[in-house]
């Protein structure tokens, strides 16, 4: 900078930071209205893939790389990020005939690219370009081309790769939405490449966090009262399943308990159980659950089977310590 920055000016900032946002998501609604002309082939080109998408670039086209190559990997596309001067030294072993090369070049002139380039010449390995540049030597020499539209860089001195990486950034998550769509990705598939932190939680099922074999409280209509309550003790739910003809018929609570303390003792546990129960499958989500227990303000749900089977019991505390809670 030449000279000391005068006093900001709150109104002058605003504008500035509005002006960049609005040159952004106008390059992005341009885009978006008309999309690559070889966006879908390139799709398809990667769902009949036996290898992995390699994605290289350099300076802020690689980091737009990486994050490319990180939400493929995510969303069930197997993609690696190589850096195109790491490349030139040794990581062109990297690459197979297998695997298809997703290079990154606003210009179309990074010399950088130049030798994983050739290699994917040299081995037929399929080569899709993204650049701004469609008469550039890096979009002639690729298979497939995704032409970023022309757009004004948002910085002031118009230099600064600003617009160009966010279409980039942009354009990678087109893609790998379209592939997931393609692919029918399901939430839990998602959590297969997503298993820590609190969204690996949230995507937890039901069947990984629920209680099973002798944890259950399980007694029979039969079973007198005195022996069901050594049973709610000693598995400490603080209820007992109910079954019958190996279905749950009903569940028993501390409020069923209090409910029925006149006779309670004189009973047996089918006398004392709610009938039809609240239950969840071991396929829901553990969030389907917790939703359920803060909407029927209870703290356990009994698991249950396509055939109405207890195989499983959660509480609160298990969501709790998955971090879904």
């Amino acid at each position: 900078m030449s000279q000391e920055p005068s006093k900001v000016s709150p109104q002058a900032v605003i504008a500035s930071g509005q002006k960049v946002l609005a040159t952004e998501s106008a390059a992005l609604a341009q885009m978006a209205a008309e999309l690559p002309a070889d966006f879908a082939p390139v799709v398809e080109l990667i769902l009949g893939a036996k290898g992995r998408v390699i994605v290289s670039g350099i300076g802020k086209s690689g980091h737009i790389g990486r994050k490319i190559a990180a939400t493929l990997a995510s969303t069930g596309t197997p993609s690696y990020f190589v850096h195109c001067a790491e490349a030139s030294h040794g990581d062109l072993g990297m690459v197979t005939p297998a695997d298809i090369c997703l290079l990154i070049s606003n210009s179309g002139e990074t010399t950088e690219l130049q030798d994983i380039l050739a290699h994917t010449r040299r081995f037929s390995i399929p080569t899709v370009a993204i650049s701004s540049k469609p008469d550039s030597t890096l979009m002639k020499a690729a298979d497939y081309r995704l032409c970023l539209p022309p757009a004004p860089e948002a910085c002031s001195i118009g230099m600064a790769p600003t617009t160009s990486t966010t279409l980039t950034l942009a354009l990678g998550d087109a893609l790998a939405v379209a592939l997931m769509d393609q692919r029918g990705f399901l939430p839990e598939d998602f959590r297969v490449f997503h298993p820590g932190g609190k969204l690996g939680a949230q995507l937890a099922t039901v069947a990984q966090l629920m209680h099973t074999g002798d944890d259950l409280p399980l007694v029979t209509a039969d079973t007198p009262m005195q022996d069901c309550l050594l049973t709610m003790t000693s598995k400490g739910f603080g209820i007992a399943a109910v079954v019958e003809a190996d279905r749950l018929s009903g569940v028993i609570s501390d409020g069923d308990l209090r409910r029925n303390m006149a006779q309670l003792m004189r009973a047996t546990a089918g006398d004392i159980a709610s009938k039809d129960p609240i239950t969840v499958a071991p396929d829901e989500l553990a969030a389907s659950a917790l939703a359920i227990m803060n909407a029927r303000k209870i703290s356990v749900l009994m698991v249950v089977d396509t055939t109405g089977a207890p195989v499983g019991i959660l509480h609160i505390h298990d969501l709790l310590r998955a971090g879904v809670a």
